[in-house]
């Protein structure tokens, strides 16, 4: 597959998103076997690496910058800030000076003087966006980032943001079965040159084979908070992913490489960053930028798992105030 654009860099369209070796989803591996999967993937040729302050509060970036200082030039680095973690209490902060702060603190940890792409991880509606961008404008020029990306934000904070300082990326979930981006941020990145960054486009592992009963994950595993995952509606969910899987077999594909397939098709903009623990499934994934899907099976895939086919919100009232993206009616 050709080359996509994040700013002025060209990418291989599938990056590694690294959340999962230190957050969300259980036990972590250890510092080992994530040292071994993050070069395994520059090895393979991997170019585009995401994390974030949050991930682990902290350990992310730290265990990225403890494996890869050595081979910094060989990736495209993306991180982001903004979520705020005290205690029990979850709070988002993207007012200038903490911007500031977090990029500091970033870059000593990932033992980096640069960071390619700085996003806000989620939008602070108690700070204008124009301050925000603004902050990150400034970083720029001093040197200390190289772009600036927005994360599940709408098509109107986009544009305000983009209107204040051209943005290079809009990351927000996309699959086949989280649908929101086409209410209007798909278009409207498309329209502005914003590369659009799909993460969880396996829909949190749903897509790739790899859960049949939520019941089976570890205690502190995000999923078990998510609405799709519960008894009232995984067994909906489930039905859709087993005719989901029979497509893939049809096809003699890893299901995890059509779900990714079908996210890249869906425009030249689009980036997707799946995330594992393991190596043989990074490779798998890394694999699907090179798989090409029959436009008819694409349909029959969006026609099957939509946000009308689908059980469930994704998130619940509380985590969906923090989100700033569009909604379905």
């Amino acid at each position: 597959m050709t080359l996509r654009s994040i700013g002025d860099r060209q990418l291989k369209p599938i990056g590694l998103g690294c959340m999962s070796l230190s957050h969300g989803y259980g036990t972590p591996p250890s510092e080992a076997d994530s040292t071994a999967l993050l070069n395994r993937a520059l090895d393979l040729g991997h170019d585009h690496l995401d994390t974030a302050r949050l991930y682990g509060l902290g350990r992310n970036e730290t265990l990225i910058g403890k494996a890869l200082k050595h081979r910094r030039q060989e990736f495209f680095l993306a991180s982001k800030c903004g979520i705020i973690i005290d205690g029990p209490k979850r709070r988002i902060d993207c007012r200038p000076e903490t911007i500031r702060d977090a990029v500091e603190t970033s870059l000593t940890q990932l033992q980096t003087d640069f960071i390619d792409l700085y996003y806000l991880h989620r939008r602070d509606f108690e700070t204008p966006i124009e301050d925000s961008v603004g902050a990150l404008a400034d970083l720029i020029k001093a040197g200390k980032i190289g772009a600036i990306g927005l994360s599940e934000m709408s098509a109107d904070t986009l544009r305000r943001a983009h209107a204040e300082h051209p943005v290079a990326a809009m990351q927000t979930e996309y699959s086949l079965w989280t649908r929101n981006a086409e209410i209007a941020v798909l278009d409207t990145c498309r329209e502005l040159g914003v590369a659009f960054v799909a993460f969880s486009p396996v829909g949190r592992g749903v897509f790739a084979n790899g859960l049949r009963d939520p019941e089976t994950l570890e205690e502190g595993d995000l999923r078990r908070t998510q609405l799709r995952f519960t008894p009232e509606h995984w067994p909906a969910n489930l039905a859709l992913v087993d005719q989901f899987n029979a497509i893939a077999a049809e096809l003699g594909l890893p299901p995890a490489q059509l779900a990714l397939a079908w996210v890249l098709s869906r425009g030249d903009h689009v980036h997707a960053i799946p995330g594992t623990t393991s190596i043989a499934h990074m490779e798998e994934n890394f694999g699907s930028r090179d798989v090409t899907v029959p436009q008819a099976v694409l349909d029959r895939l969006d026609a099957l798992i939509n946000q009308n086919t689908v059980s469930g919100p994704r998130y619940g009232a509380a985590m969906q105030k923090t989100i700033d993206t569009e909604e379905f009616a």
